[in-house]
């Protein structure tokens, strides 16, 4: 079967501003390569219905499928649904399922629907509409030729509701669904780790092996067209190479992990965060059902609060500072003990601008505390600006935390 090519066309002036950030074409990307269709090109257009049209056209010539996010809803500046007509010369038609499905949307919520709101139950001619369970504006999917167009709307929680069913009808189409593994490591940097998988692994036919580095996790990816049976014996491979720096696979996260260890062992953990500012206790109230295993945090930002929140001893602020391991370390054990949990975690240090204590940007300090030992400390010179800090501090933590529970 020849190769399917495929194009995302991302549609809104907000993403060529820089006001939105387009996560969606990295969900589109990593979608329609899963369902073995190559993708050649990826691009953002802007509101505006001549551009939209000549980007559809010209991305038609080189793919057969073209995937477009965005401009599918009820005002002025949603265009999608108009492109997608002007560029095959096909009408509006008004769907009338549609059209009562939205007053019964409105009607449930006991909210009055501006009539506005019925453009879009308006389908270019020939276009099967792809079902949006939790919004207003409908996919689309527009066969032309041997091609197909299809059209999503444009916040992530819906494009991913709507495209639901557009995946396996394009895995059908291919023939070739693409299986990838991943083996999701921590504390070993992205070249660190390749040259030991690559020592250790021996890359059959048709499996392609991928680096992705981010959040301080890197992601090693085996990826096949072929047999997803060859992709185990690389995972366990990977494992074994990289031992106790590996943490998960595929789409596990760091706090599932987590809580799964805690559930298992019948335990609980609290927290203790100062430069994160409440950034630890989100990833670790993320998952549903969390409050199983995470008793909650004490954002211990002000230094005095260190003390009277934390219990962080007087004379260990006074003797080495509020940015230290030992300040650390009492934050740990503050908040197991005053949170009523059997592990604490804290984190402190400086996220920037500038530097602190006479420390500088990116100096963190984490620790561990738990039922049967002294506490852990790791202490980190993290780089980047402080977002970025901030965020390989969350992650480092939840690893530290990792590793003492498993």
């Amino acid at each position: 079967m020849p190769d399917v090519k495929g194009a995302v066309l991302a549609v809104g002036s907000e993403l060529l501003l820089g006001d939105v950030i387009n996560s969606n074409a990295a969900y589109l990307g990593h979608q329609l390569a899963a369902a073995g269709v190559e993708v050649v090109a990826s691009a953002a257009v802007g509101d505006d219905l001549e551009r939209l049209v000549t980007a559809l056209r010209h991305h038609l010539v080189e793919a057969d499928v073209v995937v477009l996010s965005g401009g599918l809803g009820p005002t002025v500046d949603d265009l999608t649904r108009n492109a997608v007509a002007h560029a095959f010369d096909l009408p509006l038609d008004r769907v009338p399922a549609l059209e009562d499905g939205l007053r019964a949307k409105f009607a449930a919520y006991g909210a009055t629907m501006p009539e506005a709101i019925l453009v879009q139950a308006d389908v270019p001619r020939g276009a099967e509409v792809l079902d949006n369970p939790v919004g207003t504006a409908p996919g689309l999917w527009l066969a032309v030729g041997d091609r197909v167009v299809i059209a999503l709307p444009g916040p992530p929680h819906e494009l991913r509701a709507a495209s639901e069913t557009v995946w396996p009808r394009l895995s059908a189409r291919t023939g070739r669904a693409v299986t990838t593994r991943q083996v999701l490591v921590s504390g070993l940097g992205e070249s660190a780790v390749a040259e030991l998988v690559e020592a250790a692994v021996a890359l059959p036919d048709g499996v392609a092996l991928s680096y992705l580095a981010g959040g301080a996790v890197v992601r090693v990816r085996f990826t096949t067209s072929r047999d997803p049976s060859l992709l185990e014996p690389l995972v366990q491979s990977a494992d074994r190479v990289l031992g106790k720096h590996v943490w998960g696979h595929d789409r596990q996260t760091l706090d599932d992990i987590v809580h799964e260890a805690l559930a298992a062992a019948g335990q609980t953990v609290a927290v203790a965060e100062s430069l994160t500012g409440g950034l630890l206790a989100a990833a670790l109230s993320r998952r549903p059902g969390s409050s199983a295993t995470f008793r909650g945090s004490a954002v211990v930002y002000a230094t005095d609060l260190k003390r009277t929140l934390a219990g962080v001893p007087a004379q260990v602020l006074a003797g080495h500072g509020a940015v230290s391991a030992q300040t650390a370390a009492a934050l740990a054990t503050g908040a197991r003990e005053r949170l009523g949990s059997d592990w604490g975690v804290a984190v402190t240090g400086v996220a920037g601008p500038t530097e602190q204590e006479g420390h500088p940007v990116g100096t963190v300090h984490l620790a561990v505390a738990g039922p049967d030992s002294a506490p852990v400390v790791r202490s980190l010179r993290l780089p980047g600006d402080r977002d970025h800090v901030r965020t390989l501090s969350v992650t480092a933590a939840l690893d530290l935390l990792r590793r003492q529970l498993t």
